[in-house]
């Protein structure tokens, strides 16, 4: 079947080698080390996980935001203390 078309209308001529066996000769050998394929990845265990992570850091982010205001109004009250301590008046 030479005459199979191309995009723009060209037929495959039959010494041409085909673009998936012209894409298995131009692939470079494996250099060094070969790793094998992944693992299969469980996405729901993944998904889990990711949410957990999540709301831990939301909490984290929370008590945080806590400490700091608290800190924040301590200062605050300490500093205002001060102004209003009267002082020691000599005459």
């Amino acid at each position: 079947m030479a005459s199979r078309g191309r995009r723009g209308g060209a037929p495959v001529r039959e010494d041409e080698p085909r673009r998936d066996e012209r894409a298995e000769q131009q692939a470079p050998a494996p250099q060094g080390l070969v790793l094998p394929p992944p693992l299969p990845v469980d996405y729901g265990v993944f998904m889990q996980g990711l949410v957990q992570a999540m709301q831990t850091q939301a909490h984290t982010q929370a008590a945080l935001q806590a400490q700091l205001e608290a800190q924040n109004q301590r200062a605050y009250q300490s500093s205002t203390l001060k102004m209003c301590k009267p002082q020691d008046a000599k005459i």
